[in-house]
C-alpha cells in the first residue's frame, strides 16, 4: 500500500491487489488514527466545508475602553457607532451580499453591532453568538466555527481586534504574515472557495462615507445660471 500527498487535499491511498477488505479497512482506520494525532502533517484543508463568502467586521465606535474590565466588557455603541452600522448595512446591501447567517462575538458592543447591520439588511434569523469571536477566542475555534456553516452561501462574523486582523491574516497567508489593519465598523469580504481564501475587499465607515458623499455631490442636478 502507498499513501501519495494530493497537494492540501490530503492522501490518495493505492492498495495492493492482494490485499482483501479487512486488511485495506485495518490500514485505513490506522492512517485516520495517525491523522488525529498529527503524524501525517498538516491537516486536511477545510476549504470545502466552509462558506463561499466570510464576511469579518469589527464591532463598530462602541467609544472609549473603560479601565475597569468588568465594566468594559457591557461597554454599548455610541450613536457614531451605530451610524457606523447603518451605513456599512447599506455597503453590504448595495453589494447584494448573500449572508444567511449572523453571528456575533458574546461582547455588547459585537452584538449590538450585528443587531443593528442586521436589521437593516432585513435579516429575521435570529443573531448567533460563539466565543470563538470572543475576546478570547483561538484561531482553531475560529476554523471550527467556519466548519459549522459549511452549508451557507455567505456569512457575517463580528468580533473584535486583535483577534480578527490576526484570524484574517491566517486565513488568507495560511501563517499569518499579512498584518491587515481592520479600523472600527470595517468589513473584508473573503472568497473561501479559493485555496488560500482570497481578500476580495476591506472598507471602513470613513472610506464608505466618502464614497457616497461623492456618489450624492456628482449626482446633483446642475443648475444654471442666468
Amino acid at each position: 500500500m502507498a499513501a501519495e500527498r494530493q497537494g492540501d487535499s490530503g492522501y490518495r491511498l493505492k492498495f495492493h491487489e492482494t490485499l482483501g477488505p479487512a486488511t485495506q479497512m485495518a490500514i485505513v482506520t490506522n492512517l485516520l488514527k495517525s491523522r488525529l494525532q498529527g503524524d501525517l502533517g498538516p491537516p486536511l484543508s477545510p476549504r470545502r466545508k466552509t462558506p463561499m463568502i466570510l464576511y469579518l467586521m469589527r464591532h463598530a465606535n462602541a467609544g472609549t475602553v473603560r479601565e475597569n474590565p468588568t465594566l468594559d466588557l457591557k461597554r454599548g455603541l455610541v450613536k457614531d457607532g451605530k451610524e457606523q452600522c447603518m451605513l456599512m448595512a447599506r455597503v453590504l446591501g448595495a453589494m447584494k451580499a448573500p449572508i444567511d447567517v449572523i453571528v456575533s462575538s458574546p461582547l455588547k458592543r459585537a452584538r449590538q453591532t450585528a443587531q443593528l447591520v442586521g436589521t437593516e439588511l432585513g435579516y429575521d434569523s435570529q443573531v448567533e453568538v460563539s466565543e470563538a469571536l470572543g475576546l478570547n477566542g483561538s484561531y482553531s475555534a475560529f476554523q471550527d466555527l467556519l466548519v459549522k456553516y459549511a452549508d451557507r452561501e455567505g456569512v457575517l462574523a463580528v468580533g473584535h481586534n486583535p483577534n480578527l486582523f490576526q484570524f484574517l491574516g491566517r486565513l488568507t497567508t495560511g501563517n499569518g504574515a499579512a498584518s491587515i489593519r481592520m479600523r472600527k465598523g470595517s468589513i473584508a469580504r473573503v472568497d473561501l472557495s479559493n485555496h488560500p481564501p482570497r481578500l476580495q475587499m476591506l472598507i471602513d465607515p470613513r472610506t464608505a462615507r466618502a464614497i457616497y458623499a461623492s456618489v450624492t455631490k456628482s449626482s446633483r442636478p446642475k443648475t444654471s445660471r442666468k
